[in-house]
């Protein structure tokens, strides 16, 4: 960007012309100031790298000027002629009106005209001449060494927000410094991580051996940190969890849609979206545009019900996605595994409600979903409840009634100022080995974005009405389930004890091992059997010894081991290793009622690789 700064006694200016088709539409009246500061502007394409440092490094060296002259007007004048290499015009455009907004927000100036972009000019102008009425400014993508990335006016608000943190039980907010938290250790790790937390990680998370030994998922060294490979194994839990997600989402009446994974920032919408809410986006550009990818479903689904007709009678309007993928460029050092990625598959529903009644109706009803969920994946979790004081005060009786669900002590945050475009969420989180923790479940009540983008819905009286809007993921991230599920497991073996994954989600339900090569045929036919049944079953017909292959089994986490000899094969009983529990005998039907029954109201998947261990590659070998 370069500018001219132009200390003036008087500045007069008058469109004449249109320059450009996509012109703003403005009045041709000729526009006077006296005594003003003009900056002459020109936006270059290498702007286009980082709109939001470029703007905020603009605004701080016009009010340094400012300040040293000591002038109340300003006027911003676009001039393309200060550059051999402008910008795009729609990416110019949107520089020069974020530039007024910010300053207008700052109230720093009594007068502050921007003038009409795309428009051949005349402009008089009188210009004090002293030493400091002439200025020049040239800033440079490149090299910004002075200026942070401009924060949201979300993030300004939050840091003037109070926020105030209790104990809640029973009913009862508790100081946290007094709560005895002996029977809730993990709460307390989670109190420590959310108030004063450290979001760095000094050393691997314990899940990081685990889902590399079990071939689920591991890094990928060719591609951008934080996106990862999935084997086999961990591409069927990590399908399984979706397949339950969404058919959960399903049965409560969700509207299954698919969005883009790429958004221009110049939408309008998303423009001021983006504005107060900056997230670390990756950026790609095509043609001559720059897009983002999504963090969330959010835009596209809001674009969605911005487009539709809804009734009253329509209400509430639940729109779901299972993200592939969503993105948000986290910095290296947060960077873990599972835990925290760049690129995760993500949930997403936001259900539109008429009013707030509705909306505490919907949210409590996804509350119970979401309990069932963690209770679904076998999770222990730390729950936490923010609302604005308002809300809450107004509130109080449904926000004790819920919380009662949870049965344990919570987390509540009290904040007294609205900072974002929630007033009510809870998240359900879970605390690692590193004494980390990350949220999984999400319901939240927003008030802000279905002006923002335009949605209405038409009431009983034929009048057009903005909703309020429901954001919720049942599960959380995806991967970070898997997460959970492999920490909790290696809280398990520090404990000596076996861990195993839900049984629905195990990858291998049965393995059969043949004693001998004669015994492979009833192998063969006794796998088929079960797989008609949904089960997932494979055949160690590698020539070991049974003990090898029992050991190899059980660093495989198979949940149902069955050796079958010659005793088996007559006698028609199968002597099962039942993992983390007492040897047990079954006869075939018995053992298909028996698995049957623990993956009744779960998805079925079929097994994603051979079924016979002999024909199975070796994916990840410790010191490769």
């Amino acid at each position: 960007m370069k500018i001219i700064l132009l200390h003036s006694d008087k500045f007069e200016y008058v469109p004449k012309k249109k320059a450009i088709k996509s012109a703003e539409q403005i009045s041709k009246d000729p526009v006077s100031i006296d005594e003003a500061l003009v900056a002459m502007i020109s936006v270059e394409k290498n702007d286009e790298k980082d709109s939001e440092t470029i703007t905020k490094k603009a605004i701080k060296d016009i009010l340094e000027v400012k300040k040293e002259l000591k002038v109340e007007n300003l006027v911003l004048y676009p001039w393309v002629h200060l550059s051999s290499s402008p910008s795009r015009p729609d990416f110019a455009l949107s520089i020069l009106r974020n530039m007024e907004k910010n300053l207008k927000d700052m109230n720093e100036f009594k007068i502050l005209k921007r003038a009409p972009f795309g428009w051949y000019k005349g402009f008089e102008i009188k210009v004090k001449g002293h030493p400091l009425s002439e200025l020049s400014r040239e800033i440079n993508a490149d090299i910004i060494d002075d200026a942070k990335p401009m924060e949201s006016k979300s993030i300004e608000e939050e840091a003037q927000v109070k926020h105030e943190y209790f104990v809640y039980h029973n009913g009862e907010r508790l100081d946290p410094k007094k709560f005895n938290f002996n029977n809730n250790k993990n709460l307390k790790i989670f109190f420590s991580y959310e108030t004063d937390g450290n979001r760095s990680n000094d050393k691997a998370p314990a899940h990081v051996e685990l889902m590399q030994n079990l071939e689920l998922v591991d890094y990928e060294p060719a591609s951008d940190s934080g996106n990862l490979r999935w084997y086999p194994s961990g591409w069927l839990i990590k399908r399984l969890i979706e397949d339950h997600v969404t058919n959960v989402h399903i049965e409560n009446g969700a509207y299954c849609v698919e969005t883009p994974i790429m958004y221009d920032f110049l939408h309008p919408s998303l423009e001021a979206y983006m504005n107060r809410f900056p997230a670390r986006q990756y950026t790609i550009r095509s043609g001559q545009n720059n897009y983002f990818l999504r963090f969330a479903a959010c835009f596209g689904q809001f674009l969605i019900g911005s487009d539709a007709t809804i009734s009253y009678k329509n209400l509430p309007l639940k729109l779901f996605e299972m993200t592939h993928y969503s993105f948000r460029r986290e910095q290296s050092g947060e960077l873990a595994a599972l835990r925290r990625l760049r690129t995760f598959s993500m949930p997403d529903q936001h259900t539109i409600v008429a009013d707030i009644e509705m909306a505490k109706d919907e949210f409590r009803k996804q509350f119970i979903l979401c309990l069932k969920m963690m209770n679904d994946f076998e999770l222990e979790y730390e729950g936490v409840f923010r609302f604005q004081k308002e809300f809450y005060n107004e509130n109080k009786s449904w926000i004790d009634k819920m919380i009662s669900e949870v049965d344990k002590p919570v987390m509540l945050e009290l904040f007294d100022k609205r900072y974002a475009y929630f007033v009510c969420k809870f998240e359900f989180n879970v605390v690692d080995q590193q004494k980390k923790a990350a949220a999984l479940s999400t319901v939240q009540i927003d008030v802000e974005n279905a002006e923002r983008f335009d949605i209405k819905y038409v009431s009983k009286d034929g009048k057009e009405n903005f909703p309020l809007i429901l954001h919720t993921s049942l599960s959380g991230a995806v991967e970070r389930v898997l997460y959970a599920i492999l920490e909790k497991s290696a809280k398990i073996m520090r404990e000596g004890k076996k861990p195993k994954f839900p049984f629905w989600l195990t990858p291998i339900h049965v393995r059969l091992l043949p004693v001998a090569d004669k015994h492979l045929e009833y192998c063969v036919d006794l796998a088929k059997k079960l797989e008609t049944h949904g089960l997932r079953v494979d055949i160690d017909d590698r020539n070991e010894r049974v003990g090898k292959m029992i050991r190899n089994a059980e660093r495989n986490w198979i949940p149902f081991i069955f050796v079958i000899g010659d005793d088996e094969i007559k006698n028609g009983v199968l002597k099962g290793r039942l993992r983390g529990e007492e040897d047990r005998n079954f006869e075939v039907e018995e053992l298909i009622t028996f698995l049957k029954d623990k993956t009744r109201e779960y998805p079925i998947r079929k097994l994603p690789m051979s079924k016979y261990l002999s024909k199975r590659p070796i994916f990840y070998s410790r010191g490769k």
